[in-house]
């Protein structure tokens, strides 16, 4: 068993190229998520190249994504490597291997951490913003658990009590 995890190298970032046959693509939601986390947590993964010796170039295998928010909008002059030395068809496999073995999240633990996430204090914006979802999947995810305890801190609109004073009063002239 090979540990190219263990031999990471900083290198310029100008030495580091994409490859040509990636077709992993992140949305804007999901990249600007990327951005964040790389933010809050540093760069916690390095990006897996081949090196390519003839032009003294890294080209990325996996982690293009960080390499692309390293370079275009952290403006890092570095980026952390690890190489392996495969063929070209060896590579792509490793590249297509990397993007499937990520796996989703599942909708039940997802629900369980927005639970979590709620009791340790987070509110839905905090949610929202620190993970990436829109307002309406936050509350979903908090449905599944039990509406109780997940909407305990919820802010309601005043729209059922207005309704509710309507009725009440349409029913006393009647």
């Amino acid at each position: 068993m090979k540990f190219p995890c263990l031999d990471v190298k900083l290198v310029p970032i100008v030495k580091v190229v994409s490859n040509d046959y990636n077709p992993n693509k992140v949305a804007t939601p999901e990249m600007r998520l990327l951005k964040l986390s790389m933010e809050l947590d540093g760069v916690t993964m390095p990006i897996v190249t081949y090196y390519d010796s003839e032009k003294d170039t890294y080209i990325v295998v996996d982690g293009f994504h960080r390499y692309t928010i390293l370079k275009d909008h952290l403006h890092s002059d570095v980026v952390p490597v690890v190489v392996i030395d495969k063929p070209l068809d060896e590579r792509m496999g490793s590249t297509i291997r990397h993007n499937r073995a990520r796996g989703t999240h599942q909708i039940r633990p997802m629900s369980d951490v927005v639970i979590e996430l709620t009791r340790q204090g987070w509110t839905e914006t905090d949610i929202c913003k620190k993970l990436g979802m829109e307002l309406d999947e936050v509350i979903r995810l908090k449905q599944i658990t039990g509406l109780k305890e997940a909407f305990a801190n919820h802010v309601f609109s005043k729209s059922w009590e207005e309704y509710e004073a309507r009725r009440r009063e349409e029913n006393r002239h009647v």
